[in-house]
């Protein structure tokens, strides 16, 4: 059932005397907002408040990346408190408090503030350099941190990472020498899954502990990885395994390369729309060594600081990348609503013929942005 017509709260804002009526234009917000203050709410109980969220906030007309920001606003919430958390039972066991400075940062969408319904886990720990005879003692302290707070983040709702990027494992949790060291030794030549590591690593956001280490991260990054010929041309390369979902003619459909799909009117909008554009951007800012994370940011600093964008080509690829996200929450929200997953699949069916019109138009632009960006490399 489609609704036709739903007042906004923001037309009660004025009462019949021309007063402001603030607690009119709360009222929808006003349960959520008893939920999430409640000093006894859990981490679950404050996760399942989620959706009731997204919910209140489509009744005040807000744009779908709006809502994706004030998802992950609350995403880092839950981190930190689990965190938090994690680090008050150590304490409280014996373990004492961290004994070198740390950053645990988010990876991915969470880091680039992009995250919509029914994320999982994508995160990393930055540890203080520490002589090699301490390892066991300090890495063993760092290990069970992440176990705890992932475990923590798990149990309240955002499941762990079916790719195993979390701070619980080695792979993901370093000292800032050797993040250094991994860096060099990934994008030392052009091997596909050590370019596919380094993408995971590019998005990141400090969430805990000292942030100056995630900025010393990122001044590596930034230092290293644009000189990297072969690493940077197999970083365009790999484009090609996302490929948008249009066919040679232009056409909107589902790529055979992908999983299967879960029927035949369906297209993964994540896959398919939303990752190649936020590849393409990331390739270019790490090219020009621009430190912007979030996808809007990305293209906004293209068309200002580089001449890789005209500031028209970025307000159009802006203007695919809110629709594409605008439709992904609709099907992520309708399927919540029929007790199915959120995922990246949207339903083609459920789209107006117009809607179905911008959004090959806007998989047009992405597909000629990417191209773009490949023949540059």
């Amino acid at each position: 059932m489609r609704v036709v017509y739903q007042a906004s709260p923001w037309r009660s804002l004025i009462d019949m005397d021309g007063q402001l009526d603030t607690s009119a234009l709360m009222a929808p917000l006003q349960d959520v907002f008893c939920k999430l203050s409640s000093p006894h709410t859990s981490l679950a109980e404050a996760h399942a408040c989620q959706l009731p969220l997204v919910e209140a906030l489509v009744h005040y007309d807000i744009p779908a990346w709006r809502i994706s920001q004030i998802i992950s606003d609350h995403n880092t919430w839950l981190y930190r408190q689990a965190i938090a958390l994690s680090l008050n039972e150590m304490h409280a066991q014996g373990w004492g408090p961290p004994p070198v400075d740390y950053c645990v940062v988010m990876l991915g969408s969470a880091a680039r503030y992009e995250s919509l319904l029914g994320p999982d886990q994508d995160n990393a720990l930055i540890i203080d350099d520490y002589p090699d005879a301490r390892h066991v003692e300090i890495d063993g302290y760092f290990q069970a941190l992440g176990e705890r707070f992932t475990q923590r983040l798990d149990e309240a709702g955002i499941p762990l990472c079916r790719g195993h990027v979390m701070a619980r494992w080695p792979m993901w949790r370093k000292r800032l020498s050797e993040w250094r060291l991994q860096l060099e030794i990934w994008s030392a030549d052009r091997r596909v899954k050590r370019v596919q590591q380094t993408n995971i690593l590019l998005d990141f956001c400090p969430v805990a502990g000292n942030p100056a280490l995630a900025v010393q991260l990122a001044e590596n990054i930034s230092s290293t990885l644009p000189r990297a010929s072969l690493f940077m041309s197999e970083m365009a390369d790999l484009l090609d395994e996302l490929p948008v979902a249009l066919d040679r003619f232009g056409r909107i459909a589902a790529s055979p390369s992908l999983e299967a799909a879960p029927h035949g009117h369906a297209i993964n909008l994540k896959q398919q729309g939303l990752l190649p554009l936020i590849s393409a951007a990331r390739l270019l800012c790490v090219r020009h060594q621009r430190r912007e994370i979030g996808t809007r940011e990305r293209l906004v600093a293209l068309s200002h600081f580089t001449d890789e964008l005209a500031v028209a080509q970025s307000e159009l690829l802006l203007t695919a990348f809110e629709r594409l996200q605008q439709c992904l929450l609709d099907q992520q929200r309708y399927n919540k609503a029929c007790g199915q997953a959120a995922d990246g699949w949207i339903d083609l069916r459920r789209l107006r013929e117009d809607q179905k019109l911008l959004l090959k138009f806007d998989l047009q632009q992405i597909r000629a942005f990417v191209q773009r960006v490949k023949s540059q490399h």
